[in-house]
């Protein structure tokens, strides 16, 4: 079986020791792609020398993430929009709004999150979009600018029927991760009514990894662990469920090896 995923971190400090040694186990495990988003100016060049070292295997976003919006949000997004135009990247991500930690920073938060929906449209790439406690906030945005062409992903998702729904007729994907195979996650109740079609896996490595191995650090390895979940919640086989989120992801961000979504 042949898996993806969709959402990986894999160049977190917290993964450098072994960072090699992971990516070949995610390899000899079946998951062959792995989508990188970044975070700020500060993870680029880890993020695009992972790449480098592992050119057919991981593929590199390029956004703001909500989390490290600041007043001053204007040069980061400048790196953004000036990356964005030097080079193919898989999508614009991961950007969004969070709004656990903090909510005084709302308004920066959502014009980041703007300027980077218009920068997708500019370079015809999928969205990664990040919503903590901000499924409404960031939805909002999403509708007001949806004319047919935007796409991407809900990534991490772990909402209410309701809101898969929503993010469904949005013409975006679910991303779903550890919070699947967690007893209180909430996605027993979601999963079983979206079809496979609407569905990427992803791990979010190294934070919310599955269980047996929940709090411990994630990583791509894991992604088997999801699929086996999601395949238990919609009644059908594991290969069924690696087929179909692996087609989808690569059908989002663009085959492997050609450029991303370019």
């Amino acid at each position: 079986m042949t898996f993806s995923d969709s959402h990986a971190h894999v160049y977190s400090p917290q993964l450098k020791p072994d960072q090699d040694e992971l990516l070949q186990r995610a390899y000899e495990g079946g998951v062959q792609t792995i989508f990188m988003p970044n975070i700020d100016h500060e993870s680029i060049d880890a993020m695009l020398e992972v790449e480098a070292r592992h050119p057919t295997q991981c593929f590199a976003m390029m956004g703001l993430h909500p989390c490290h919006v600041t007043r001053n949000l204007e040069r980061e997004l400048y790196e953004v929009e000036e990356w964005l135009g030097r080079r193919p990247f898989a999508a614009v991500g991961e950007c969004g709004i969070d709004l656990y930690w903090d909510k005084t920073l709302l308004a920066e938060q959502q014009e980041a999150l703007r300027v980077q929906v218009a920068l997708a449209k500019k370079h015809q790439l999928p969205l990664v979009l990040h919503t903590r406690e901000a499924f409404r906030e960031t939805a909002d945005i999403i509708t007001q600018a949806q004319d047919g062409t935007l796409r991407g992903v809900f990534h991490c998702f772990s909402g209410t029927p309701a809101e898969a729904e929503e993010v469904v007729k949005l013409g975006f994907k679910l991303g779903i991760g550890g919070v699947a195979t967690f007893k209180n996650g909430g996605l027993d109740k979601v999963l079983p009514g979206i079809g496979l079609e609407h569905l990427l896996l992803e791990t979010d490595c190294p934070y919310l990894a599955p269980v047996p191995y929940r709090g411990k650090r994630n990583e791509p390895a894991y992604v088997p662990l999801i699929a086996r979940r999601v395949a238990e919640l919609l009644g059908v086989s594991v290969e069924e469920v690696a087929e179909a989120t692996t087609r989808n992801t690569l059908a989002l961000f663009g085959a492997a090896g050609d450029g991303g979504g370019k």
